[in-house]
């Protein structure tokens, strides 16, 4: 029972208790939760800014003059 006595007084308690029992897995969740979220962004700013027009390809692709994707291939 000692332990949901020390749950119940809030998330910081429980937080400042884990830190104090277990450093290294509250660390390693904490760098998990920023690395995760880094991920997050890159990701969405890759699609975002179109990452996925990949210059080279497998196959030979024709696109019409009029196709919205022919603006967006890259010619360097």
């Amino acid at each position: 029972m000692a332990g949901s006595a020390q749950a119940s007084r809030g998330l910081t308690a429980l937080f400042k208790r884990g830190w104090n029992e277990i450093p290294e897995v509250i660390g390693s969740s904490v760098m998990a939760v920023i690395g995760i979220g880094l991920t997050i962004i890159g990701a969405v700013g890759y699609y975002s800014k179109d990452g996925d027009n990949r210059r080279y390809k497998l196959d030979y692709v024709v696109m019409r003059p009029d196709d919205p994707r022919a603006a967006k291939i890259r010619k360097d």
